[in-house]
Protein backbone atom coordinates (compact mmCIF):
# COMPACT_ATOMS: atom_id res chain seq x y z
CA UNK A 1 0.00 0.00 0.00
CA UNK A 2 1.72 3.16 -1.22
CA UNK A 3 1.64 6.39 0.68
CA UNK A 4 -1.36 8.53 -0.39
CA UNK A 5 -0.50 11.53 -2.57
CA UNK A 6 -2.22 14.70 -3.65
CA UNK A 7 -2.71 13.06 -7.04
CA UNK A 8 -4.72 10.27 -5.36
CA UNK A 9 -7.00 12.87 -3.77
CA UNK A 10 -7.39 14.71 -7.09
CA UNK A 11 -8.21 11.52 -8.99
CA UNK A 12 -10.86 10.39 -6.53
CA UNK A 13 -12.41 13.86 -6.36
CA UNK A 14 -12.32 14.32 -10.14
CA UNK A 15 -10.45 17.64 -9.91
CA UNK A 16 -6.97 18.97 -10.62
CA UNK A 17 -4.08 18.84 -8.15
CA UNK A 18 -4.24 22.63 -8.05
CA UNK A 19 -7.86 22.48 -6.90
CA UNK A 20 -6.88 20.02 -4.18
CA UNK A 21 -4.14 22.41 -3.05
CA UNK A 22 -6.62 25.30 -2.89
CA UNK A 23 -9.05 23.21 -0.87
CA UNK A 24 -6.49 21.85 1.57
CA UNK A 25 -4.94 25.24 2.22
CA UNK A 26 -8.21 27.14 2.56
CA UNK A 27 -7.57 29.29 -0.50
CA UNK A 28 -10.22 30.64 -2.90
CA UNK A 29 -10.63 28.91 -6.25
CA UNK A 30 -13.00 26.05 -5.44
CA UNK A 31 -16.60 25.98 -4.28
CA UNK A 32 -17.40 25.13 -0.68
CA UNK A 33 -19.05 21.87 -1.74
CA UNK A 34 -15.94 20.86 -3.66
CA UNK A 35 -13.73 21.87 -0.77
CA UNK A 36 -15.69 19.69 1.65
CA UNK A 37 -15.64 16.75 -0.76
CA UNK A 38 -11.85 17.04 -1.15
CA UNK A 39 -11.31 17.27 2.61
CA UNK A 40 -13.48 14.18 3.17
CA UNK A 41 -11.57 12.17 0.55
CA UNK A 42 -8.22 13.29 1.98
CA UNK A 43 -9.27 12.16 5.45
CA UNK A 44 -10.60 8.84 4.11
CA UNK A 45 -7.33 7.83 2.44
CA UNK A 46 -5.09 9.21 5.18
CA UNK A 47 -3.76 12.29 3.38
CA UNK A 48 -3.63 15.11 5.91
CA UNK A 49 -3.91 18.74 4.76
CA UNK A 50 -0.68 19.55 6.59
CA UNK A 51 1.19 17.30 4.15
CA UNK A 52 0.06 19.14 1.02
CA UNK A 53 3.14 21.30 0.55
CA UNK A 54 5.59 18.39 0.86
CA UNK A 55 3.40 16.26 -1.40
CA UNK A 56 3.42 18.90 -4.14
CA UNK A 57 7.16 19.40 -3.94
CA UNK A 58 7.97 15.68 -3.68
CA UNK A 59 10.42 16.43 -0.85
CA UNK A 60 11.26 14.03 1.98
CA UNK A 61 10.58 14.66 5.65
CA UNK A 62 14.28 14.33 6.60
CA UNK A 63 13.12 12.66 9.81
CA UNK A 64 12.67 9.15 11.18
CA UNK A 65 10.14 8.09 13.79
CA UNK A 66 10.37 6.15 17.04
CA UNK A 67 7.14 5.28 18.87
CA UNK A 68 7.62 3.69 22.29
CA UNK A 69 4.85 1.76 23.99
CA UNK A 70 6.13 2.34 27.50
CA UNK A 71 4.91 4.57 30.35
CA UNK A 72 6.57 7.96 29.88
CA UNK A 73 7.69 8.00 33.53
CA UNK A 74 9.78 4.85 33.05
CA UNK A 75 11.74 6.16 30.08
CA UNK A 76 13.54 8.77 32.14
CA UNK A 77 14.87 6.18 34.59
CA UNK A 78 15.72 3.34 32.19
CA UNK A 79 19.22 3.96 30.81
CA UNK A 80 18.78 1.55 27.87
CA UNK A 81 16.43 3.77 25.90
CA UNK A 82 18.30 6.96 26.70
CA UNK A 83 21.56 5.41 25.48
CA UNK A 84 19.86 3.92 22.41
CA UNK A 85 18.37 7.29 21.49
CA UNK A 86 21.72 9.03 22.01
CA UNK A 87 23.28 6.69 19.45
CA UNK A 88 20.41 7.21 17.01
CA UNK A 89 20.68 10.99 17.36
CA UNK A 90 24.44 10.95 16.83
CA UNK A 91 24.01 9.14 13.53
CA UNK A 92 21.05 11.23 12.38
CA UNK A 93 22.63 14.60 13.17
CA UNK A 94 25.60 13.70 10.99
CA UNK A 95 23.14 13.14 8.11
CA UNK A 96 21.00 16.26 8.82
CA UNK A 97 18.07 14.06 9.84
CA UNK A 98 15.77 14.57 12.83
CA UNK A 99 14.20 12.07 15.24
CA UNK A 100 10.47 12.22 15.92
CA UNK A 101 9.76 10.50 19.27
CA UNK A 102 6.30 9.67 20.57
CA UNK A 103 5.20 7.69 23.62
CA UNK A 104 2.03 5.66 23.05
CA UNK A 105 -0.34 3.83 25.36
CA UNK A 106 -0.76 0.51 23.53
CA UNK A 107 0.01 -1.29 20.23
CA UNK A 108 -3.19 0.00 18.60
CA UNK A 109 -2.13 3.58 19.32
CA UNK A 110 1.34 2.81 17.97
CA UNK A 111 -0.12 1.47 14.71
CA UNK A 112 -2.29 4.59 14.41
CA UNK A 113 0.83 6.74 14.82
CA UNK A 114 2.58 4.87 11.99
CA UNK A 115 -0.41 5.38 9.70
CA UNK A 116 -0.58 9.09 10.52
CA UNK A 117 3.17 9.68 10.20
CA UNK A 118 3.28 7.96 6.83
CA UNK A 119 0.09 9.54 5.51
CA UNK A 120 1.18 13.02 6.58
CA UNK A 121 4.75 12.51 5.32
CA UNK A 122 6.11 13.38 8.75
CA UNK A 123 8.79 10.67 8.62
CA UNK A 124 10.69 8.78 5.94
CA UNK A 125 10.97 5.61 8.03
CA UNK A 126 10.66 4.21 11.55
CA UNK A 127 12.62 2.26 14.15
CA UNK A 128 10.52 -0.44 15.81
CA UNK A 129 11.39 -1.49 19.37
CA UNK A 130 10.06 -4.11 21.79
CA UNK A 131 9.22 -6.74 19.18
CA UNK A 132 6.35 -8.89 20.44
CA UNK A 133 5.46 -12.50 19.87
CA UNK A 134 3.22 -12.54 16.75
CA UNK A 135 3.63 -8.78 16.52
CA UNK A 136 0.64 -7.08 14.82
CA UNK A 137 2.77 -4.09 13.85
CA UNK A 138 4.83 -6.10 11.36
CA UNK A 139 2.08 -6.84 8.79
CA UNK A 140 0.77 -3.28 9.09
CA UNK A 141 4.18 -1.81 8.30
CA UNK A 142 4.56 -4.24 5.40
CA UNK A 143 1.14 -3.19 4.07
CA UNK A 144 1.96 0.51 4.35
CA UNK A 145 5.33 0.10 2.67
CA UNK A 146 6.80 2.27 5.43
CA UNK A 147 10.61 1.82 5.55
CA UNK A 148 11.48 0.26 8.91
CA UNK A 149 14.21 -1.36 10.94
CA UNK A 150 13.06 -3.69 13.71
CA UNK A 151 15.42 -3.60 16.66
CA UNK A 152 15.00 -7.20 17.75
CA UNK A 153 14.76 -10.79 16.64
CA UNK A 154 15.84 -13.15 15.29
CA UNK A 155 12.60 -14.07 13.58
CA UNK A 156 9.18 -12.50 13.88
CA UNK A 157 10.03 -9.57 11.60
CA UNK A 158 8.38 -10.73 8.36
CA UNK A 159 9.83 -8.95 5.34
CA UNK A 160 11.05 -6.03 7.45
CA UNK A 161 14.77 -5.44 7.91
CA UNK A 162 16.05 -6.01 11.43
CA UNK A 163 19.03 -5.59 13.74
CA UNK A 164 19.34 -8.03 16.63
CA UNK A 165 21.66 -9.21 19.37
CA UNK A 166 21.99 -12.83 20.54
CA UNK A 167 20.25 -12.70 23.93
CA UNK A 168 20.21 -16.50 24.21
CA UNK A 169 24.01 -16.74 24.00
CA UNK A 170 24.44 -13.98 26.59
CA UNK A 171 22.02 -15.71 28.96
CA UNK A 172 23.84 -19.03 28.59
CA UNK A 173 27.20 -17.37 29.34
CA UNK A 174 25.76 -15.84 32.51
CA UNK A 175 24.25 -19.05 33.89
CA UNK A 176 27.41 -21.01 33.10
CA UNK A 177 29.44 -18.38 34.99
CA UNK A 178 27.18 -18.61 38.06
CA UNK A 179 27.26 -22.42 37.96
CA UNK A 180 31.07 -22.34 37.75
CA UNK A 181 31.07 -20.23 40.94
CA UNK A 182 29.14 -23.04 42.61
CA UNK A 183 25.57 -21.72 42.51
CA UNK A 184 22.89 -24.44 42.31
CA UNK A 185 19.78 -22.33 42.99
CA UNK A 186 19.60 -19.66 40.29
CA UNK A 187 16.55 -17.48 39.56
CA UNK A 188 15.73 -14.86 36.97
CA UNK A 189 13.49 -11.79 37.18
CA UNK A 190 12.34 -11.39 33.59
CA UNK A 191 10.79 -8.58 31.61
CA UNK A 192 7.37 -8.34 29.98
CA UNK A 193 6.42 -11.89 28.89
CA UNK A 194 4.79 -10.77 25.63
CA UNK A 195 8.06 -9.35 24.28
CA UNK A 196 9.95 -11.65 21.93
CA UNK A 197 13.35 -11.06 23.52
CA UNK A 198 11.87 -11.95 26.93
CA UNK A 199 10.56 -15.23 25.50
CA UNK A 200 13.96 -15.96 23.93
CA UNK A 201 15.73 -15.32 27.25
CA UNK A 202 13.20 -17.42 29.19
CA UNK A 203 13.62 -20.39 26.86
CA UNK A 204 17.43 -20.10 26.88
CA UNK A 205 17.45 -19.88 30.69
CA UNK A 206 15.32 -23.01 31.08
CA UNK A 207 17.40 -24.91 28.53
CA UNK A 208 20.81 -24.12 30.02
CA UNK A 209 19.58 -24.80 33.57
CA UNK A 210 18.37 -28.26 32.49
CA UNK A 211 21.71 -28.94 30.83
CA UNK A 212 23.62 -27.90 33.96
CA UNK A 213 21.24 -29.83 36.22
CA UNK A 214 19.97 -26.79 38.14
CA UNK A 215 16.49 -28.11 39.04
CA UNK A 216 15.40 -25.17 41.21
CA UNK A 217 15.84 -22.56 38.47
CA UNK A 218 12.78 -20.34 38.06
CA UNK A 219 11.82 -17.22 36.07
CA UNK A 220 9.53 -14.63 37.66
CA UNK A 221 7.92 -12.23 35.13
CA UNK A 222 8.03 -8.50 35.77
CA UNK A 223 7.69 -5.21 33.88
CA UNK A 224 11.19 -3.65 34.11
CA UNK A 225 10.20 -1.19 36.87
CA UNK A 226 12.01 -0.96 40.18
CA UNK A 227 8.76 -1.53 42.07
CA UNK A 228 7.99 -4.81 40.33
CA UNK A 229 11.64 -5.88 40.47
CA UNK A 230 11.62 -5.34 44.23
CA UNK A 231 8.33 -7.24 44.64
CA UNK A 232 9.62 -10.20 42.65
CA UNK A 233 12.85 -10.24 44.68
CA UNK A 234 10.96 -10.31 47.99
CA UNK A 235 8.96 -13.33 46.83
CA UNK A 236 12.10 -15.17 45.74
CA UNK A 237 14.08 -14.39 48.89
CA UNK A 238 11.18 -15.28 51.19
CA UNK A 239 10.99 -18.84 49.85
CA UNK A 240 12.31 -21.68 52.05
CA UNK A 241 14.91 -22.62 49.44
CA UNK A 242 15.73 -19.11 48.31
CA UNK A 243 18.07 -18.68 45.33
CA UNK A 244 21.72 -17.91 45.89
CA UNK A 245 21.93 -15.98 42.60
CA UNK A 246 19.43 -13.86 40.65
CA UNK A 247 19.67 -12.56 37.08
CA UNK A 248 17.62 -9.43 36.29
CA UNK A 249 16.45 -8.45 32.81
CA UNK A 250 17.46 -4.81 33.30
CA UNK A 251 19.61 -2.67 35.56
CA UNK A 252 16.72 -0.86 37.29
CA UNK A 253 15.25 -4.11 38.60
CA UNK A 254 18.69 -5.37 39.61
CA UNK A 255 19.35 -2.27 41.72
CA UNK A 256 15.91 -2.63 43.32
CA UNK A 257 16.75 -6.28 44.04
CA UNK A 258 20.03 -5.29 45.67
CA UNK A 259 18.16 -2.88 47.94
CA UNK A 260 15.62 -5.54 48.93
CA UNK A 261 18.34 -8.08 49.73
CA UNK A 262 20.11 -5.58 51.96
CA UNK A 263 16.82 -4.65 53.69
CA UNK A 264 16.27 -8.34 54.44
CA UNK A 265 19.69 -8.58 56.06
CA UNK A 266 21.32 -10.56 53.27
CA UNK A 267 24.88 -9.92 52.20
CA UNK A 268 25.64 -9.32 48.53
CA UNK A 269 27.51 -11.29 47.28
CA UNK A 270 27.96 -13.51 50.36
CA UNK A 271 24.33 -14.61 50.63
CA UNK A 272 23.12 -13.57 47.18
CA UNK A 273 24.84 -12.92 43.86
CA UNK A 274 23.21 -10.44 41.48
CA UNK A 275 23.63 -9.98 37.71
CA UNK A 276 22.05 -7.11 35.74
CA UNK A 277 21.23 -7.13 32.04
CA UNK A 278 22.53 -4.11 30.08
CA UNK A 279 25.32 -2.44 31.96
CA UNK A 280 24.92 1.24 32.82
CA UNK A 281 26.54 3.88 35.07
CA UNK A 282 23.94 2.95 37.71
CA UNK A 283 25.44 -0.54 37.95
CA UNK A 284 28.86 0.92 38.76
CA UNK A 285 27.63 3.49 41.29
CA UNK A 286 25.90 1.16 43.77
CA UNK A 287 27.68 -0.87 46.46
CA UNK A 288 28.73 -3.44 45.64
CA UNK A 289 28.97 -2.58 41.94
CA UNK A 290 26.84 -4.96 39.90
CA UNK A 291 28.09 -7.70 37.64
CA UNK A 292 26.38 -6.93 34.34
CA UNK A 293 25.89 -7.96 30.74
CA UNK A 294 27.60 -5.21 28.79
CA UNK A 295 27.40 -3.93 25.24
CA UNK A 296 27.76 -0.53 23.59
CA UNK A 297 24.13 0.53 23.40
CA UNK A 298 24.77 3.95 21.78
CA UNK A 299 26.64 2.15 18.98
CA UNK A 300 23.71 -0.27 18.71
CA UNK A 301 21.39 2.72 18.21
CA UNK A 302 23.75 4.28 15.66
CA UNK A 303 23.84 1.02 13.70
CA UNK A 304 20.04 0.86 13.67
CA UNK A 305 19.75 4.46 12.42
CA UNK A 306 22.39 3.86 9.76
CA UNK A 307 20.57 0.77 8.51
CA UNK A 308 17.25 2.61 8.41
CA UNK A 309 18.73 5.41 6.33
CA UNK A 310 20.03 2.75 3.94
CA UNK A 311 16.54 1.25 3.66
CA UNK A 312 15.08 4.71 3.03
CA UNK A 313 17.68 5.15 0.29
CA UNK A 314 16.53 1.97 -1.41
CA UNK A 315 19.18 -0.49 -0.18
CA UNK A 316 18.08 -4.04 0.69
CA UNK A 317 19.47 -4.41 4.21
CA UNK A 318 17.90 -7.68 5.39
CA UNK A 319 18.63 -9.16 8.82
CA UNK A 320 21.83 -8.11 10.60
CA UNK A 321 23.29 -9.44 13.84
CA UNK A 322 24.98 -6.92 16.12
CA UNK A 323 27.34 -7.38 19.08
CA UNK A 324 26.37 -9.98 21.68
CA UNK A 325 26.32 -8.74 25.27
CA UNK A 326 29.30 -10.01 27.28
CA UNK A 327 29.57 -10.59 31.00
CA UNK A 328 31.47 -8.02 33.09
CA UNK A 329 32.05 -9.48 36.59
CA UNK A 330 32.08 -7.03 39.50
CA UNK A 331 31.56 -7.14 43.25
CA UNK A 332 27.97 -8.44 43.25
CA UNK A 333 28.88 -12.02 42.34
CA UNK A 334 30.94 -14.59 44.24
CA UNK A 335 30.78 -18.27 45.22
CA UNK A 336 27.81 -19.03 47.51
CA UNK A 337 28.53 -18.99 51.21
CA UNK A 338 29.16 -22.46 52.65
CA UNK A 339 26.63 -23.26 55.38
Amino acid sequence: MKRPTIADVARRAGVSKGAVSYALNGQPGVSEATRQRILAIAAEIGFNPSSAARALSGSTAAAIGLALCRPARTLGIEPFFMELISGVEAELSARSYALTLQVVADPDAEIAVYRRWWGERRVDGVLVCDLRVDDRRVPVLEELGLPAIVIGGPGGTGRLASLWSDDAAALVETVEYLAALGHRRVARVGGLPELLHTAIRTEAFARVCRRLDLPDAVTVPSDYTGEEGARATRRLLSAPDRPTAVIYDNDVMAIAGLSVAQEMGLSVPGDLSIVAWDDSPLCRLVHPPLTALSRDIPVYGAHAARQLLSVIGGTDVGVLQDETSHLTPRGSTAPPRVK
